[in-house]
């Protein structure tokens, strides 16, 4: 019976596929012309309402810059050498905040943007994290956190905006994660990660310094605390008991006696509430897409929002007023853009054009959801771009892509770096194995001191699910991902060498002994959780050891692609060098590629050319026209 039914669904896959028009001839594109296209993050209303901060990648590193709502001039704020974010507008007077590390060293600080256009480090802690916690109710201050006291922990700090001075109000010597300060200051959540899937949530009282454990429970269970309500009488949570994904709860915190507010059968990821309480907040993981939902708290009615036909959105900001949202909408092949959307009238308007103009949208792929089997009759969702002349007679490469993590996930969204491939004839499938976040607790822990087995099955049977496209060549099918993505790449070519022709690996782990050891101190409450799911460094070495793919290096025999940032402090630097190395010792093609400015992760537009341009050389040398 089992294969009758994998024979109907190859049948239907290739009946699917097979009546596709005839191959479709595209404008390919440079990688200089998808990096001209324009990222945005972040937003955030001027006091008076009449302009948005928010940071873009223009200028070829992430600035600030300033739109005036009611003329439309864009104004640019700040021209750093440094990935430049913001924060928010700290007063009438437009003076802004702020963050950035330096060249991707994690180590991030706010800086306050004056007037006259002067920059300064607010809270110059040497070698120590600030980062932005919160505005206060008033706007007369606002809150931050930094492990300046102990690099492990984060305690909580207010500074006055008036004077800019600052006193520590909460010192965390616990190793809590900080989750939400009430509007009147009494109460401040907090949780404590026991395991990926397990948490515990604590209320402390800001005035007696008392902490009340909030989620005495058995098993694995998610307590998250978001936000206080007006009244700092409730407080907001999101929770998993009895569930595979997380509903929003809200709990009198007099009483103790808990309702929940919104179940939506997928993750809710975030909720809040604006300034007065007008409007609720939801952003849902549904399937690979953000789903958000506004609802209006007088009436319990969810609002309408823009429909937009193929288009998400996919984040808001809701202005002090609470007249005006600010949001993006995008999908796999429109890049985001910032609108605006008026509560009062109903109306909207597009604020930015991000798209690159030298790019015709038409020329540029959907992305797919589906779903194949795998080794062991698991369920793998995943997300499909096929190349427009890709067909039963002129079969393409393609890639199996892996995202980051663990505990990443694979989502619909504008990607630069896939259409880019994907312009050039190449597949790809990005796939989430199990472990992936989104599709409930149960698969996000199957992965679970299983790494480097059957996540990377999952991977490999991505290959039979192209094959059966009979649009893929199954000899030239590669992998390639960042961070965990490319530990797995690594885990390919050394566990399975001969399933894939190709592995490109962006920073990813190779050393999983080293790895775990030196992770970043200010990761200090989530290392049990780490230790619990990928194994301990000091306890399980020989299984951490056998996982690796540097010591198994030996097993290469495929061209092998490494890129890295030199200053990542999560992968170091000695890992790519070392599996490069070893690497090279097998006569196969190994071609490195290190960035001397660069993190976990490249945020620079010209590296970002730089990598994704040696990458299409590479494939189309050793995938699509190998010798």
């Amino acid at each position: 019976m089992k294969k009758l039914s994998l024979l109907v669904t190859i049948i239907m896959v290739m009946f699917l596929f097979s009546c596709q028009p005839p191959i479709r001839e595209v404008e390919q594109y440079t990688i200089e012309q998808f990096m001209d296209n324009v990222r945005i993050i972040g937003k955030s209303f001027s006091i008076n309402e009449k302009k948005i901060l928010y940071s873009s990648n223009e200028s070829g590193i992430y600035n600030a810059y300033e739109l005036n709502l009611e003329t439309g001039e864009k104004k640019q704020l700040t021209q750093r050498d440094e990935s430049t974010f913001i924060t928010g507008y700290l007063d009438e007077s437009e003076r802004i905040l702020i963050y950035s590390d330096k060249e991707g060293n994690e180590i991030s600080h706010i800086y306050i943007r004056n007037i006259d256009g002067t920059i300064e480090d607010l809270i110059p802690f040497e070698g120590a994290r600030v980062n932005f916690f919160g505005w206060s109710y008033d706007r007369k201050s606002f809150f931050f956190q930094s492990n300046n006291r102990d690099s492990r922990y984060s305690d909580l700090y207010e500074m006055n905006i008036q004077d800019m001075t600052y006193k520590m109000i909460y010192e965390n010597k616990e190793g809590y994660d900080l989750g939400d300060i009430s509007i009147d200051k009494n109460w401040l959540s907090l949780s404590k990660t026991i395991t990926r899937s397990n948490s515990d949530m604590y209320l402390l009282n800001l005035k007696t310094n008392e902490i009340e454990h909030l989620s005495e429970h058995e098993g694995d269970i998610v307590y998250r605390p978001l936000d206080f309500s007006g009244d700092s009488k409730f407080l907001y949570y999101l929770n998993d008991e009895n569930s595979e994904f997380t509903y929003l709860v809200k709990m009198n915190l007099e009483s103790g006696e808990k309702e929940k507010i919104y179940d939506a059968g997928w993750d809710i990821m975030y909720a809040y509430h604006t300034y007065n309480e007008k409007y609720r907040i939801m952003g849902i993981n549904q399937d690979s897409k953000t789903v958000i939902k506004v609802f209006d708290m007088n009436t319990g009615e969810e609002i309408n929002l823009p429909n937009f036909e193929g288009l998400d959105i996919t984040s808001v900001s809701v202005s002090r007023s609470e007249n005006f949202m600010a949001f993006n909408a995008s999908s796999s092949r429109e890049t985001s853009n910032l609108y605006i959307y008026d509560f009062t009238t109903n109306d909207f308007k597009q604020l930015t054009n991000t798209l690159n103009p030298e790019i015709n949208i038409d020329n540029l792929v959907d992305g797919k959801i589906i779903r194949y089997k795998s080794f062991d009759g698991l369920e793998i969702p995943a997300v499909l771009y096929m190349p427009y002349n890709a067909t039963v007679k002129n079969k393409v490469p393609a890639l199996v892509h892996v995202h980051g993590g663990p505990g990443g996930q694979a989502r619909i969204g504008y990607r630069s770096h896939i259409q880019y491939l994907v312009n050039h004839g190449y597949a790809i499938i990005d796939v989430n194995n199990r472990g992936s976040s989104g599709y409930g607790k149960t698969f996000y822990s199957l992965d679970d001191r299983k790494h480097g087995d059957h996540d990377l099955k999952d991977c490999i049977y991505a290959k039979s699910f192209l094959t059966e496209t009979g649009l893929v060549d199954p000899e030239k099918i590669g992998i390639i991902g960042g961070s965990y993505g490319g530990y797995m790449t690594a885990a390919a070519l050394t566990f399975a060498p001969e399933e894939f022709a190709v592995g490109i690996n962006l920073f990813g782990v190779t050393n999983w002994l080293r790895t775990l050891k030196s992770i970043p101190s200010w990761w200090e409450s989530y290392r049990n959780a780490l230790y619990k799911e990928l194994g301990d460094p000091f306890k399980d070495s020989t299984y951490l050891y056998e996982i690796s793919p540097l010591f198994h290096a030996d097993k290469i025999v495929k061209p092998f692609m490494v890129l890295q940032g030199a200053n990542d402090p999560r992968v170091l630097q000695a890992e790519s060098d070392e599996i490069v190395n070893a690497a090279r010792k097998n006569g196969v093609p190994v071609e490195y590629v290190l960035f001397e400015d660069e993190g976990h992760g490249f945020r620079k537009k010209e590296n970002q050319i730089k990598s994704w341009e040696k990458i299409l050389t590479f494939l189309d040398m050793y995938l699509k026209n190998p010798e």
